[in-house]
């Protein structure tokens, strides 16, 4: 994508790489996007909220998806507290502040996925505030039985491809979607590779850095993401970091309304290595590839169905499955302890967080919980208690 990156003079150094995506990350007005839609005469952008769009139905329609995950704490919210009563979460109200402010007015289309009723009812009120945007509430399924859930899941995809096609007012063919299942798979491919290197070597891949190159990411095109994310797994193996005797972490509860930079950089300060979170998951909510071959849609469903990660907006349908997939990824991470951090007010984190953090205590992994917002400016009460949680587990554990 050269309206974002001239690849003749891409950063290839970690500072320069993670320079580069902190810059889009603080970008409020999307200029890059709007960069990108501007390069060619009729490109569309098409918005979406987490947890998880399928992107490559975006990208095969010619779209560029734009990750939005509220206005951080970088906005303060003044319109978008009429829109909402105060006792929910605090991403609804600053993403209608950046659609008021006109900061989102390049954004041809939004897709609301399923999270909660807060986000489902946004996606309404969107249709109302934005007549002129195409909107779409993105449902995704409950019922993991292919014949039920999976059947349901196709005809959703189905009209989403549908919905895209009248937007871009262009045909979306099977092969187009194949084309761009290849390039998410080698996405996706690349984020787990950045992941499992993470794991590997937290000192060279700290996850404040991590953290911003998926966000960056999810504003950019994928295959400018590709190179990215290949130019930092080369830099960042090859640049000498120290290694400090730091505590190594799961982070989780942080799926949707994502926590403050300041806050991730907060944890790492008071001697924690985040090996492990559930940060921005869209692009490594599918585990394994996505074949290629046969029908693209029914692919994606399956996917989804068979090859997803476990999250508090997914059911899962045995109380006593709940939490293992946690613990599966603490013990591949090798964490020693988990953070379960929670938005404020965000009813899926908070009802699973007494469930999940019983299985850890059976399992015998530590664990705290607070709570946050995405604007959330005291760091000091958190980084205490982050930095007595490490101390505690290399005391005791």
């Amino acid at each position: 994508m050269n309206a974002i990156v001239d690849t003749a003079t891409a950063p290839t150094s970690t500072a320069e790489i993670i320079a580069h995506c902190q810059a889009m990350f603080d970008d409020l007005d999307f200029t890059a996007a709007r960069a990108w839609k501007n390069a060619v005469p009729g490109r569309k952008v098409v918005g979406f909220l987490p947890v998880y769009a399928p992107l490559e139905l975006i990208h095969a329609a010619g779209c560029l998806p734009l990750g939005l995950f509220g206005g951080g704490d970088r906005m303060e919210v003044i319109h978008g507290d009429a829109y909402y009563q105060s006792y929910i979460c605090r991403i609804p109200r600053s993403t209608v502040e950046l659609g008021v402010t006109g900061r989102l007015d390049f954004v041809d289309g939004m897709i609301f996925p399923f999270v909660c009723d807060v986000i489902r009812n946004l996606s309404g009120m969107w249709k109302i505030m934005f007549p002129n945007v195409w909107s779409k509430f993105f449902d995704t399924p409950q019922n993991f039985d292919p014949e039920i859930g999976g059947r349901y899941y196709a005809a959703e995809l189905q009209e989403l491809r549908e919905g895209l096609q009248t937007l871009t007012g262009r045909t979306i063919s099977d092969d187009d979607i194949r084309r761009s299942i290849a390039l998410y798979n080698d996405n996706r491919r690349l984020v787990r590779a950045v992941y499992d290197f993470r794991a590997r070597t937290p000192w060279k891949a700290p996850t404040s850095e991590v953290y911003l190159l998926m966000r960056a990411g999810l504003m950019m095109d994928v295959e400018e993401h590709n190179r990215l994310l290949a130019a930092y797994l080369a830099a960042a193996d090859a640049e000498d970091r120290p290694k400090r005797d730091n505590v190594r972490i799961a982070v989780y509860g942080s799926f949707c309304e994502q926590p403050p930079l300041n806050l991730i950089k907060s944890v790492e300060m008071a001697g924690c290595y985040v090996v492990e979170d559930d940060y921005a998951l869209v692009n490594r909510f599918l585990t394994q590839d996505v074949p290629t071959d046969g029908d693209p849609i029914e692919a994606l469903a399956n996917a989804y169905l068979k090859h997803s990660v476990e999250t508090s907006c997914k059911y899962v349908p045995r109380e006593e499955d709940k939490g293992k997939f946690h613990i599966e990824q603490v013990k591949k991470a090798r964490a020693e302890g988990v953070i379960y951090a929670t938005p404020s007010f965000c009813d899926p984190a908070l009802l699973d967080r007494p469930m999940i953090c019983r299985r850890l205590t059976e399992a015998g992994i530590p664990h705290i919980a607070f709570k946050y917002a995405e604007n959330s400016g005291q760091m000091q009460p958190i980084r205490e208690q982050a930095g007595t949680f490490a101390d505690s587990i290399k005391l005791w554990s």
